[in-house]
Order: structure tokens, then sequence, then C-alpha cells
């Protein structure tokens, strides 16, 4: 006979709930979050128009206060540059008694130094220039004016220009042709080369050359202003000229112009390197390196105190944003919001708002910084790091401004953050 089957047991009054019936808070999706926490710059437009107008100064200064020195400092460099603080000359000692020449190679020695960017040569070749034929040999009218056999990169080592005509090119160099400079012209009394007519010619020797340009002034290498240039092939050609250079004219990077006077000679003469004179950088390059540290130390303050004003407006800006809306987190927080929710909330805020803010105060500044260099005639220097060292600065100040008081704010009780005015 079987024992009967027991009653089931009543479940106890107060049993323990399972895990799964445990409340959990809500998780919002990121888009929530976002969502939430730019709906205090959506709902208060003006006051996040103002806010982040503050925020936009800061920002704005600072690149205004980079942006203008900086293009001022460099159009005063360029003009600097201008006076030849990147120039060195180098040509044999004069008065000796056997004199010295230079290997017809040496340019292109001279150009296998790293830091040198340019070189070129003239040399003298000894030849007498006349206006016509008819002034006889024991008629000394052309002395003065050096003959000059040129390089046909000479111009743009020296920052020389063309007033009439054209320089030489690659197949003007290989024909008897010249270019006057500014002082010969005047006294051979060639005022300037005619585009339709013929012409003028002068007599170099023996041998007419034809005046295809004449040089404006130039202050780099003011030797040149009395002299008449021919092309270093026509000069071998029909003047019995060697090809020896004596004048060699050399341009380097200026953070190592030193360290290429200091081998110059070497490279140029390196059989008898003390028989060779080599120039000393100019004033305006010492002149240039002070003005340039005097204008970086300027920059970093600058942009120092201009970022500290910038900071101080955002912290100030975001501290009562956050404070002034204690009732609101209060409210969120009797209606189940987490705290982390709050905090996540008030930190999205705080960083959209600094974030539009370093946008337009870098818009605003750069607009500014461009129309004050053109309107000066400077070049437009913006410096990007300055810009975005800003932007993340301003950014990363206005989240620890939002940081602080929203925590602060997300631990007071429901009762007491709805009561607070």
């Amino acid at each position: 006979m079987t024992a009967p089957a027991k009653p089931p047991r009543a479940a106890p009054r107060h049993a323990p709930r399972r895990a799964q019936d445990k409340i959990r808070p809500v998780r919002l999706a990121f888009l929530d979050l976002l969502g939430l926490g730019l709906l205090g710059l959506r709902t208060r437009k003006l006051r996040a128009a103002l806010s982040a107008l503050g925020i936009s100064i800061g920002v704005a200064t600072m690149v205004v206060v980079t942006g203008i020195p900086a293009s001022s400092h460099r159009a005063l460099m360029d003009e600097m540059s201008a006076l030849g603080s990147n120039m060195l000359r180098a040509q044999p000692f004069s008065g000796q008694a056997v004199p010295v020449r230079l290997p017809e190679e040496s340019v292109d020695m001279v150009r296998r130094i790293e830091p040198v960017t340019a070189a070129s040569a003239v040399a003298n070749t000894n030849a007498v220039v006349r206006r016509s034929d008819l002034i006889g040999e024991d008629d000394f009218s052309g002395t003065g004016l050096s003959v000059l056999a040129a390089r046909r990169e000479l111009l743009g080592v020296v920052g020389g220009e063309v007033f009439s005509g054209r320089f030489f090119s690659a197949a003007d160099e290989q024909f008897p042709t010249a270019v006057l400079g500014h002082g010969a012209a005047a006294r051979l009394g060639i005022g300037e080369i005619p585009e339709n007519d013929p012409a003028p010619q002068i007599q170099i020797d023996k041998t007419w050359f034809t005046v295809i340009g004449i040089l404006g002034s130039l202050p780099l290498a003011d030797d040149l202003d009395n002299a008449v240039l021919t092309g270093w092939p026509a000069a071998k050609k029909t003047l019995r000229f060697a090809g020896n250079p004596t004048v060699i004219y050399v341009k380097a990077r200026e953070a190592h112009l030193e360290d290429v006077r200091n081998v110059l000679a070497a490279t140029v003469f390196p059989e008898q390197p003390g028989q060779v004179q080599v120039s000393r950088p100019s004033d305006a390059l010492a002149a240039k390196r002070a003005t340039q540290h005097t204008f970086s130390s300027l920059f970093l303050g600058l942009a120092g105190v201009a970022l500290l004003v910038g900071g101080i407006g955002v912290a100030n800006t975001m501290v009562i944003s956050v404070l002034e809306r204690r009732r609101d987190i209060g409210l969120r927080r009797a209606l189940g919001a987490t705290r982390g929710q709050i905090r996540v909330q008030f930190l999205t805020e705080s960083t959209g708002l600094s974030l539009l803010g370093a946008v337009a105060g870098t818009l605003f500044g750069v607009l500014a910084t461009v129309g004050y260099a053109a309107y000066q005639g400077w070049p437009t220097v913006i410096d990007l790091l300055s810009v975005t060292g800003g932007c993340l600065g301003a950014v990363l100040i206005g989240m620890a401004a939002g940081v602080y008081p929203s925590v602060r704010a997300a631990r007071l009780p429901p009762t007491e953050a709805l009561a607070s005015t």
C-alpha cells in the first residue's frame, strides 16, 4: 500500500526575489545621452549663445594675438632677408704679387655643400668696352666699366631685377650679347631696350655685342652696377677668357651660414685656402635673429595670457550654467535618473558648449587675422599649433568646469535639490 502524497508547501510570505526580478536602472543609449545633454543648448538658445560668446572671445583673442604678430614678424623677416642676410661672397685677396686664380669648377664645388641653396659667379675679363668703334684706342672714355663674364643664375643669387629687356637665357649666353648694370647703362648712354627697333650695340675689345638688358640697382652687389655682363660661354669664345671665376656669390640657409663660411675658402681653393677672402655674415642676420627671439617670447606670452583669460571665461560660464539648474537635477533624480546619467548629461552639455564657442572663436580669429594682414600688405601666418591648442584647451577647460558642479549636484538628495533656488 502506497503512502499518501504530501501536500505542497506554501511559499513563505517574505520569500527573497530572484536575481532576474531585481530592479535595474534604465541604461540610455549614446544618442539618447547626446540628445539629452544638448537639450539645454536647444531650449536656452540665447543663454547658450551668450555663454559660447564668452568662450569664442577667449579663443579668438588667442588666434588674433598670435596670428597678427606672426604675420608682422614674417613680413619683417622677408624684408631682412632681402638685405642679404643669407648671402656670402668669396674672392681672392687683392694686391697680391701673384694673382690667385680660382679653379673653374669651384662654383660646382660650392654647390655640393649641404646648407648651400644657390651659388653663382662673375669673372673679370680685363676687356675694354666702347660705345662706338669711332673712339680710338687712346681714348679712355670707357674706363671705369668692368667687363664681367656672368653665369646665367647670377641674378637670382644676388636678388637683382631686370629694369629693361631680359637677362641671359641658355641661348643668349652662347652668343655675343651683353647686359648692362644700372650705372654702366647711364655712362654708355643707353636708357632702355626697345621692343620693336633693333637693340643697341657696344664694342668690347674688337667684337660687337648686342645689349639685351639693363639691370636695376643691386643693393646686395653694388659692384655690378658699373659692370658690363657677358655670357660665360660667349666670353670664352670671343674675349680670351680662361673660365676662372673672380667673385663667387653664395646663398645658404641662415641657421648654418657660419658653418658654410668656415668651409667656404677650403672648398673654393683647396690648395691655398688662406688666399681666399670670405665675407662675414651681414649685420642684418644678427638683427634678424635677435628680432626672431624677441618675437618668439612675445608670442608665447600673448598666447598664454589669452588662453588663461579664455579658460577663466569658460570655467565661470559653465559653473554658473550648472549651479543654476540644480532644481532640474533634483527633478530628474526624483523621476529615477541615476547620478551617472546626471553627470554625463552636464558633461555633454559643457563639452558641446565649449566646442561651439571654440569653433566660432577660431573662425572669427582667423578671419580677423587674414583681413588685417591683407590690409597691411603682410603675408598671412596662422599657427596651426596655437589654433589647435586653443580649441582643445577651451574644450578641456569647459569639460573640467562642468564636471565638478555636475558631480556635486548629482550627489544632492532630490528633496534638497528641488528646494534649492
